[in-house]
């Protein structure tokens, strides 16, 4: 084995065992590139051993982290972000949920329906995961309780509720992925709809079906009511201020008339309308939103500077190289290299955050796939439905701690693992859906490019 291989192994080693350790992330992925660039350069300057990286070679870094700084597709990031902090403090979500959970109140299991309902809506305009699993668990929880729903039910459908943000559009995560890998955000976007909207709808065939099978876990409210136009016009004029600025943001995309990134101003600027309309907009709320955005904003950017020199660093080690022959060596046919792929994302997932699979392990990956032949937007979609299950997953699962530190006195964390292993299932159900029609992730943004 060569001098570059060794330290290509051990640079990823370090990496994975220093995320352990409880230093930022960002830190330690750029911490990792200063030391294993060091030790490259002294390798290559006193054992003789030529590696390729010097310092014309490190001071790359430079220009590609100002292109990092300077990408205009990353400005939706602090737009969206500031969005879906914007509709957490609106109310829509409140009204949603009073309305629809009298629609659905005489249907076994029709609360966690709603929550799911509720859910798909704050994904389609927040993608805020945190955000969307603090505010479903404070609104939806005590509510399922009260009404005897089992504990398992109720944080299971919060959970994977909640999560749906990272996939369907318009999702922070494929902003990042697109930037990553060289993709169309936009495609990224179309092709990513439909699979979110069948996990949603796996969901709720699954809570019918529990709610069938196990009654006393589901029941119906005995003060429920019966549909009527009046409850129905309830709903109606609930759910269209978010409708509306879902159709706003996404449609505008879909239908060429903006790019993602200036979609995302529509987007923040509606939802501060909607925050005024409701009557929540006030001087001190603007700050709070700001310096939340700020924050998260200046965390994903630091994650992108930190990955972007253990990119380089790495790539310099032969560590793409290393990567793709060890893939293309399996005894496997390209779908099942395919299939390992995914698998060792999944056990990822377990122990690392879906910022660094997408910042570290999908730029490696991506290019075996397309090499394989493989559609790349398909492929980055299914990846995507995949990472969706790190928020389930423990010990690392961040929905579940989520939810635990709002949750309602008597919530265990037994309560949470338990109710979140079906929906696990029903995620990796969804993404074997996927992977075997292929068309549902790809006709939509080929029917956008028809003439």
């Amino acid at each position: 084995m060569e001098i570059n291989e060794i330290l290509a192994y051990a640079m990823f080693a370090t990496f994975i065992g220093l995320l352990f350790s409880g230093f930022p992330v960002a830190w330690v992925m750029g911490g990792v590139a200063i030391l294993f660039g060091a030790l490259a350069m002294a390798a290559d300057h006193w054992l003789d051993a030529f590696i390729g990286i010097d310092w014309n070679y490190v001071s790359i870094i430079v220009p590609r982290m100002w292109d990092v700084m300077t990408n205009w597709v990353l400005v939706a990031l602090p737009m969206f972000v500031f969005m879906g902090l914007m509709l957490d403090r609106s109310g829509v979500a409140e009204d949603l949920m009073t309305n629809l959970a009298r629609l659905f109140g005489k249907v076994r299991g029709g609360l966690a329906v709603t929550v799911t309902f509720v859910g798909l809506l704050l994904a389609a305009s927040t993608g805020i995961i945190g955000a969307s699993v603090v505010l479903l668990a404070v609104l939806g929880v005590p509510l399922m309780l009260r009404e005897g729903y089992s504990k398992e039910l109720a944080c299971g459908t919060v959970c994977s509720t909640g999560t749906l943000g990272i996939l369907i559009p318009p999702s922070i995560m494929l902003v990042m992925m697109g930037d990553r890998i060289g993709l169309s955000v936009g495609d990224l976007f179309l092709g990513a709809l439909f699979p979110g909207l069948l996990l949603a709808a796996l969901y709720v065939i699954y809570i019918l079906a529990f709610g069938f099978l196990r009654p006393s876990a589901a029941p119906v409210p005995e003060h429920a009511e019966r549909v009527s136009p009046r409850i129905l016009l309830n709903v109606l004029l609930a759910v269209l201020p978010t409708a509306g600025l879902i159709l706003a943001v996404l449609g505008s995309i879909f239908f060429g008339i903006a790019t993602p990134t200036e979609a995302s101003g529509v987007g923040a600027l509606g939802a501060t309308l909607l925050a005024m309309s409701k009557k929540r907009l006030s001087l001190q709320v603007l700050k709070e939103v700001g310096r939340e955005t700020t924050k998260t904003t200046a965390f994903i950017f630091a994650l992108l500077l930190g990955a972007t020199g253990f990119s380089l660093v790495l790539r310099g080690l032969g560590g793409d190289e290393l990567i793709e022959s060890a893939l293309t060596g399996l005894p496997f046919e390209p779908t099942g290299i395919l299939i390992c792929i995914l698998a060792v994302t999944f056990i990822l997932g377990f122990f690392l955050d879906w910022i660094e699979l997408t910042l570290i392990i999908l730029p490696l990956v991506a290019p075996v796939v397309a090499n394989l032949g493989f559609d790349l937007v398909w492929f980055t979609v299914l990846f995507a439905v995949c990472l969706q299950t790190s928020f389930l997953t423990p010990p690392v699962g961040f929905a579940l701690f989520y939810l635990k530190g709002v949750a309602p006195e008597g919530i265990q964390l037994g309560n949470i693992y338990r109710g979140v292993m079906p929906f696990i299932l029903i995620q990796l159900l969804g993404l074997s859906i996927v992977f075997y029609w292929q068309g549902i992730v790809t006709w939509l943004p080929s029917a956008a490019y028809a003439p």
